[in-house]
């Protein structure tokens, strides 16, 4: 019987304890399931690293916030979707997350293209057992909440690159707006409007830096 190999990346170790007895333990038609385990994000890139030079996973479960950002080096599971996208092509990847909105689920379409994504809320043993016969065969496969944030797709194209997240890590770590420009490669005036952008869509307008980090955070980006 074939071995589908899943790796899930989450920090706490509970919940993926609970994804590896489920999955384990379910019964397949055709295959058997062996997961292993990252609670972090440099743990689980090395993790898809070395099965990529070898046998790369099947599936890999990410969940969205890892870790805050560090030393401007972004390391959320969004972040390392996109790796993952890379150096192992023909894994699946599937979000489960506790965020439901609308921005953030449409954000990670644009920028990995998962296989699937599943709200942690929505998650059990029927669930998860689903996920994992869709995405080998017919993929994709979203959650109720997940299904209903994409079919309310943001109209807008914005979306956060690398200067953006960098804004705000160092807006997170009380860095003054004007020392930025030793950081970011964007003029003063540069960072400035684009800090009147992330107000805007993160939907705090007029209101100070504070809000936006606050907004930001709730949503998961930081």
């Amino acid at each position: 019987m074939n071995t589908i190999r899943i790796l899930a990346v989450d920090d706490h170790m509970m919940t993926m304890v609970g994804y590896k007895y489920i999955l384990e333990d379910a019964h397949f038609k055709d295959f058997v399931v062996q997961m292993d385990m990252a609670n972090t994000f440099e743990s689980g890139k090395a993790k898809i690293k070395e099965s990529a030079d070898a046998v790369p996973y099947d599936i890999l479960l990410l969940d969205i916030q890892l870790a805050p950002i560090r030393e401007g080096v972004a390391c959320t599971g969004e972040d390392l979707g996109i790796i993952a996208r890379k150096i192992s092509p023909t894994s699946k990847i599937v979000f489960l997350s506790s965020f439901s909105d609308n921005y953030r689920i449409n954000s990670i379409m644009k920028t990995v293209n998962p296989e699937g994504y599943m709200v942690k809320t929505e998650i059990n043993e029927d669930a998860l057992k689903e996920m994992v016969e869709v995405v080998l065969t017919d993929p994709p496969y979203y959650t109720k909440k997940a299904m209903v944030a994409i079919r309310n797709k943001m109209s807008s194209d914005i979306y956060l690159d690398d200067n953006d997240k960098k804004i705000l890590y160092y807006l997170s770590i009380g860095t003054k707006t004007k020392d930025m420009i030793e950081y970011i490669s964007l003029s003063l005036p540069g960072i400035e409007n684009r800090k009147r952008q992330l107000k805007e869509i993160f939907g705090v307008g007029k209101e100070n830096d504070y809000a936006l980090i606050t907004a930001a955070r709730e949503k998961g980006f930081i």
